[in-house]
């Protein structure tokens, strides 16, 4: 699209020209400053078009035939030693590969065995059968509008009734508005990841979950640990009690640490359970099966980076063990080999805060408040997971002495 062609204009013009035609409605710009950024941001992008054919080139003809042998650090000079600062980095702890490899294959086999007892408890054989069960009541169909509107009543319904149910658990609640909306047209793509963005620190922006509708329909229910992980109790109510944040440093409400800030939104979804959240035992099983992916990830990337596994190797395994569809699997190992060590962060976050809170529990007893644990973890702002260790101890300390 304009500037670099015919067509609509490409989505970075477009919203250059959008802003700024906004600061000249509301009075903040003279039009005539504004033509003249215009021009200058038409120039800057232009400039930026030879490199975009270049990205544009590789994806049509170099990656559908790029090999898909062994492609982690350990290929890299200095490979083992890099990929070792990349756990460190997204763990914040010193857990090595192979023990992050470890802890992947325990956790996968205990989420296994609980959907196991989950699915019996329903009346099925296992968990493959109450699979084969959901994939029966739910054939594969494709989004059109009534599908999409259908989505977004419910989601923003959940997350409205889940604010209700907030009360027990936390002593800090959310002050803005939550949304959940459709990812925007020039960036949605089936099969996306659901994101979620903070509110602006006076609320006039709301918090905002934007999730893709577009290509297969998913399992309605995993729609509900979806909610719970992006929107209320996790990433946009994490992001509204952390922009309101007063006295503390500022780099901590504004930075984050993926082994906290995905922990706790991992661990969100445990909570919603225990909050009684769910609708039925579908809703639960199918947090079980996001559970079962991210700790199929911690295998996956130790796995490609540590071990020497090819990429195929690593779809397998995600597609067999993690139960994402063939394509999104490739996809979520590419983006593994490029991000090496990130995606490791939700889960060890996730245990690490269950770990916490099991310590704090046993050693308080009737003393153990839940309102304060959560609110000293999502209050707090974004922090290492040692720190966190220890800022709960010295709370479990102080707690224990009144």
């Amino acid at each position: 699209g304009a500037p670099y062609g015919a067509g609509e204009d490409a989505a970075l013009w477009a919203d250059v020209k959008a802003k700024t035609e906004k600061l000249v409605t509301d009075g903040k710009l003279p039009r005539a400053e504004a033509d003249a950024l215009i021009g200058e941001a038409r120039e800057a992008i232009l400039a930026l078009q030879p490199a975009y054919q270049r990205v544009i080139a590789w994806a049509e003809v170099s990656l559908p035939t790029a090999p898909s042998g062994k492609v982690g650090a350990l290929t890299l000079p200095g490979g083992e030693a890099y990929y070792a600062a990349e756990l460190k980095l997204n763990t914040t702890t010193d857990m090595t590969a192979a023990e992050i490899h470890a802890t992947g294959r325990a956790e996968v086999a205990r989420i296994e065995a609980e959907q196991d007892a989950l699915a019996q408890k329903a009346g099925f054989a296992d968990r493959q059968a109450f699979y084969a069960e959901r994939a029966r009541l739910n054939p594969p169909r494709q989004y059109d509008d009534a599908a999409r509107k259908e989505y977004l009543d419910k989601a923003n319904a959940f997350v409205a009734n889940t604010r209700t149910l907030l009360g027990p658990y936390f002593g800090t609640l959310p002050a803005y508005g939550i949304e959940v909306v459709r990812e925007p047209a020039f960036s949605e793509v089936a099969g996306g990841a659901a994101h979620a963005s903070a509110p602006s620190p006076d609320g006039k922006r709301p918090a905002k979950t934007y999730v893709h509708l577009v290509g297969t329909v998913p399992d309605p229910a995993a729609m509900y640990t979806l909610m719970c992980h992006e929107s209320v109790p996790g990433h946009n109510m994490q992001g509204d009690i952390q922009v309101r944040q007063q006295g503390g440093p500022k780099f901590r409400s504004v930075t984050g640490y993926v082994a906290f800030g995905e922990g706790w939104a991992l661990y969100a979804e445990n909570l919603c359970k225990e909050m009684n959240a769910f609708p039925d035992v579908a809703a639960d099983f199918m947090r079980l099966d996001a559970e079962l992916f991210r700790a199929a990830r911690l295998v996956v990337d130790t796995g490609l980076h540590a071990m020497g596994w090819t990429e195929d190797e690593a779809v397998t395994y995600m597609n067999q063990t993690g139960r994402q569809p063939i394509e999104r699997s490739r996809s979520e190992v590419r983006r593994y080999i490029t991000l090496p060590g990130q995606a490791t962060g939700y889960k060890i976050g996730m245990l690490k805060i269950m770990e916490l809170r099991q310590r704090a529990e046993a050693k308080l007893g009737g003393k153990f408040d839940i309102k304060g644990f959560h609110d000293l973890l999502i209050a707090s702002g974004s922090q290492p997971l040692s720190i966190l260790e220890r800022r709960v101890d010295e709370w479990i300390a102080k707690s224990a002495s009144r």
